[in-house]
């Protein structure tokens, strides 16, 4: 499996003829899309899915499906959208998908207060979206968050422990400096107990 970073939450994963795509919000390049079979999206803002993008990707395929909770799966019904929650396993671009978590983590004062479903994908990548939500099962590669106004330093390094995957990737980073970003890697590095990576986007790495 070969998995693709595009900018911020935006992962393209790919195997053979099977393409899977994974939170392509407003940030994420165009070629993302292409030949895409099937679209993961962990909740409604606007950095993790683009619904004209959504919209112009049916088009071109009338055969792809979003998956995605139910609120949002309700307002996507333009693009075939299949509501999933927590604890549901189905199939998505030929991978295997299993649902996990379920909000979104806090800002300030309960907000967002929105739904947020995290997705492991062959029991391999996990994309959590918005939350640092730690699923049972053993995954091998984290897609850990690097800024956000509802995460910390902290809290990255403790999931990164707490799912203790063979590798962690950077997700989520489109609001923070070269500086930043240096800063995060070297903390996750030092203290994040697995092996780390930042891709640049359209970087690629095997899994």
């Amino acid at each position: 499996m070969r998995l693709i970073k595009y900018t911020h939450a935006c992962v393209r994963l790919e195997d053979n003829d099977r393409v899977l795509l994974i939170d392509p919000g407003t940030w994420a390049e165009p070629e993302a899309f292409a030949g895409v079979d099937d679209v993961l999206v962990t909740h409604e803002h606007a950095d993790h899915v683009d619904v004209e993008a959504l919209k112009r990707a049916k088009k071109a395929n009338p055969a792809l499906k979003v998956y995605t909770h139910a609120a949002l799966a309700a307002e996507l019904q333009e693009v075939d959208a299949q509501a999933v929650a927590a604890g549901d396993t189905f199939t998505a671009a030929g991978f295997a998908v299993k649902v996990v978590g379920g909000l979104h983590a806090e800002i300030y004062e309960g907000l967002p207060g929105c739904p947020n479903v995290g997705f492991i994908v062959e029991g391999n990548v996990y994309h959590p979206g918005d939350s640092y939500f730690v699923p049972d099962e053993e995954v091998e590669t984290l897609l850990v968050p690097a800024s956000g106004p509802w995460m910390s330093l902290r809290g990255s390094l403790d999931f990164a422990r707490a799912v203790k995957p063979a590798r962690a990737i950077g997700i989520h980073e489109a609001m923070l400096s070269e500086l930043g970003l240096g800063n995060f890697g070297r903390w996750m590095e030092m203290k994040g107990q697995t092996g780390f990576s930042m891709l640049s986007p359209g970087e690629s790495v095997s899994l």
